[in-house]
């Protein structure tokens, strides 16, 4: 349940904050007063996109921040932990800064969230039905999601879902693999010719590295020998080697050290030090001994990395290229070997993958047809107290002549509006005001399918009762106040008919001046409640007649709540 509501540099309103309660809550207000505002910041906050025209002229960004309490043992409490957010277990605020620029930003409980997380909590937090969801009901898809929250079938659904991509994945795998059928034997010709070149030329990793390091050695043999000759006189075989000149050192020094303690640890350095000096030289000695002019191999290895280089060419560029090229022909070659049993393996899974889809898919499809009977009788019911008695109202179900993740059935309402008129498609036969009932009724009946969950939801409308008046209206005023008998209900309206029915009663006040025009929400009490549906009756002008009409409206409302009360919520969750 939304506890309240804070908007700040939001459209026009400068800054507010709205308390709202269970029941029925209602917001009314002249046109044009921004009593839509609310409906906008809710729709922000449950994950909306969002445009700099929401930020009030001149200021840098709006902010919008809602409350809802927590009931115990809320399953969207592991939803937050598991995105990193601390779980509060009494309240959940949602937060939404929208800059001048058009960029936003979300909070859940202070942590950075995503709009897809705002969009995940606002299935268990709210609902939101205005003008643009009143056009959705038009919408096969949308009517075909009514049928399955009505059953129940999201588990289900997903199931199917499941089962129809694996049977296209199949599928379109089968296809491509008869349709290579052809390519398959002209790629195998080539990928043996391949294969058979790499395996005879027995490519070794860094080869070719080795040989160039070979190929200078021997190209340089006798330049390499005199340099490595000079470098091992000098280092140990001359008399003035730096072998020797480093023993006399030592020598030397040792003999200062056993006068003079201090100095010994420089004999351990000199020591060190001719130790790698020979190392060096004895390194150097057996690099001379393996330093040999040899033409011939000299040309083998010449010829060995021209082959190289033109398998580079062919497959390379680089040697290690040229060795994952030689993998994946193996690889390959041995799937195009195996493409007959992969063939027949696939099959065996696209029958088992069209057997289970089936199977699910009647599943489905008997669930909805039960439930597309309850719906539409349900549904018939809270019509007929929208006073829309001699209405007909029907959910069809026709099998579509393909799959699709949803299954094979296509769901379309239908109805009419009078007696004697065969009902229609929803798009074509149902006019604004009647569609703004249908849709109220759908609501309901949806709702009380839900009543038994785990969370007390916020039901948003805005103008559903748009296109009525007199009794419809009065009818549109007692479902309203039914439904929040289960569920939290905000709406906007602005017909007193309607928001006489009231539990919480609010309204949008807009001041102007000049530079400036300023919108904000008071709640009323009862005296002051009079006087709006007063204003809402009469205008402009409140005449005492107005202000009798509105007890009468208030008193009526009672009375309907204390004699028809029982009545009107067994119409509402059915007996």
């Amino acid at each position: 349940m939304l506890l309240d509501l804070q908007l700040e540099q939001y459209a026009v309103v400068e800054r507010v904050r709205v308390e709202f309660h269970p029941g029925l809550n209602l917001l009314t207000g002249e046109t044009g007063s921004g009593k839509s505002i609310v409906v906008g910041a809710l729709s922000l906050l449950f994950g909306a996109r969002a445009s700099a025209d929401v930020v009030r002229r001149g200021a840098r960004r709006a902010r919008i921040c809602g409350t809802f309490d927590v009931p115990p043992g809320a399953s969207f409490l592991e939803r937050l932990d598991r995105a990193g957010i601390d779980p509060d277990p009494e309240e959940l605020v949602i937060e939404r800064h929208v800059l001048a620029t058009g960029r936003s930003r979300a909070y859940v409980n202070g942590s950075p969230a995503t709009l897809a997380l705002l969009g995940d909590l606002a299935s268990r937090l709210g609902d939101i039905h205005g003008q643009h969801e009143q056009q959705n009901l038009r919408s096969a898809a949308q009517q075909l999601a009514m049928v399955d929250a009505y059953a129940g079938l999201g588990e289900a659904v997903a199931r199917l879902g499941e089962s129809y991509r694996r049977w296209q994945s199949c599928s379109q795998q089968l296809d491509q693999l008869k349709s290579e059928e052809q390519d398959r034997l002209r790629s195998e010709d080539l990928l043996r010719h391949q294969a058979g070149e790499l395996e005879a030329a027995a490519v070794e990793p860094e080869e070719d590295t080795e040989l160039k390091q070979e190929r200078d050695r021997l190209a340089n043999a006798e330049r390499l020998r005199i340099h490595a000759h000079e470098a091992y006189d000098a280092l140990y075989d001359s008399a003035r080697s730096a072998a020797a000149r480093l023993k006399s050192a030592t020598d030397a020094l040792t003999a200062v050290a056993e006068a003079d303690p201090a100095l010994a640890g420089h004999v351990d350095s000199l020591e060190d030090a001719r130790s790698a000096v020979e190392d060096v030289a004895y390194d150097l000695r057996g690099y001379l001994g393996s330093l040999r002019a040899d033409p011939a191999r000299l040309e083998e290895v010449e010829d060995r990395l021209a082959h190289l280089e033109r398998l580079k060419r062919k497959y390379g560029p680089r040697l290690e290229d040229v060795l994952a090229f030689q993998v994946r022909v193996r690889e390959q070659l041995a799937g195009l070997e195996s493409a007959g049993e992969t063939i027949a393996r696939v099959e065996a899974q696209l029958g088992a993958a069209s057997a289970e889809y089936e199977s699910l898919s009647d599943s489905v499809s008997r669930r909805r047809r039960k439930a597309a009977e309850q719906l539409a009788r349900r549904t018939g019911d809270q019509l007929a107290a929208l006073a829309l008695r001699s209405s007909t109202f029907l959910v069809r179900l026709d099998e579509l002549g393909s799959w699709g993740p949803k299954g094979r059935d296509k769901v379309s309402l239908h109805f009419s509006a009078n007696p004697g008129q065969p009902p229609r498609p929803l798009a074509q036969a149902a006019s604004g005001g009647e569609l703004s009932r249908v849709a109220l009724a759908l609501k309901t009946t949806l709702q009380q399918n839900a009543a038994h969950g785990e969370y007390r939801r916020a039901l948003v409308f805005d103008e559903v009762d748009s296109g009525v008046g007199g009794q419809v209206a009065e009818a549109i005023g007692r479902r309203l106040h039914g439904l929040a008998e289960g569920s939290q209900v905000l709406c906007v309206t602005h017909l007193p008919q309607v928001a006489c029915f009231a539990d919480a009663h609010y309204r949008v006040v807009k001041t102007a001046s000049d530079d400036s025009t300023t919108a904000t929400v008071l709640e009323l009490g009862e005296t002051e409640r009079v006087d709006e549906l007063a204003r809402m009756l009469s205008g402009a002008e409140v005449t005492p007649a107005a202000l009798e009409n509105a007890r009468e409206l208030l008193r009526g409302r009672d009375r309907m709540a204390g004699t028809a009360g029982a009545a009107s919520r067994r119409g509402l969750f059915g007996d």
